[in-house]
């Protein structure tokens, strides 16, 4: 049985999680932005199906990406020499959580509910959620989201139109998130396209240690910025 959230911004402690399913932690609550703060704050994240309630997550490992560590492989420095692909910062955020929204190939439904992207679109409006965007020839082909709380990014999701451009908006996160000293990109869960990124499961224990002492640091707003040149 698992915890049901009252009005209070307070959590139940993440090594109480389900083991099956895997990091279930609580249901109920809302998604205003102070409780969306307290829970990427301690580790735990919403996720759950048109119909249920509010279900909060924290799953054991976690899936995480030192930004220092990403993988470019050889394929991919070749795109980035090419310079075929403009990389922006926040310009069209709504946009990009709905493409991220969008039924992928042998899907019928989306987690990204109206409900979160209305409350991803009030983060993003309060400062705290940013989208990383892969542009060609004036049009939007990949891109992410997430939120930055302190030194930590929490990624939420992804989606790609061309090949590589969502490899390219996680490659360009990392490199901005490096140059301003974050500690981690939250990944959530493993995925055989993240770990070929460089992402890799990490203890809870462990990664609920370094969060404290990220999520303590100023967050740099100054780093989304309209276009961003990738480094290889």
């Amino acid at each position: 049985m698992i915890p049901w959230l009252d009005s209070q911004l307070i959590f139940p402690d993440p090594s109480r999680a389900l083991q099956e399913p895997n990091g279930l932690l609580a249901a109920g609550g809302d998604l205003t932005t102070p409780r969306l703060l307290a829970a990427y704050r301690q580790g735990i994240f919403p996720w759950f199906s048109p119909g249920d309630p509010i279900l909060w997550w924290s799953p054991d490992p976690r899936m995480v990406l030192i930004p220092s560590e990403i993988n470019i492989s050889r394929s991919l420095r070749k795109t980035i020499r090419h310079k075929s692909f403009d990389i922006r910062f926040n310009t069209v955020f709504e946009e990009v959580i709905r493409a991220c929204a969008a039924p992928r190939y042998g899907q019928s439904g989306t987690w990204i509910v109206e409900d979160m992207i209305a409350a991803y679109c009030r983060l993003h409006q309060e400062g705290h959620a940013h989208s990383v965007e892969c542009w060609a020839q004036g049009q939007l082909v990949g891109g992410l989201y997430g939120v930055a709380v302190g030194r930590m990014f929490f990624g939420e999701s992804m989606f790609s139109r061309a090949t590589d451009a969502s490899k390219l908006a996680l490659v360009a996160l990392a490199q901005a998130l490096h140059a301003q000293g974050f500690h981690m990109i939250d990944c959530q869960m493993y995925t055989d396209h993240l770990a070929s990124m460089g992402a890799r499961p990490m203890q809870r224990a462990d990664f609920l240690l370094r969060l404290k002492e990220a999520v303590q640091l100023p967050t740099p707003y100054d780093l989304w910025c309209d276009a961003f040149e990738l480094r290889v």
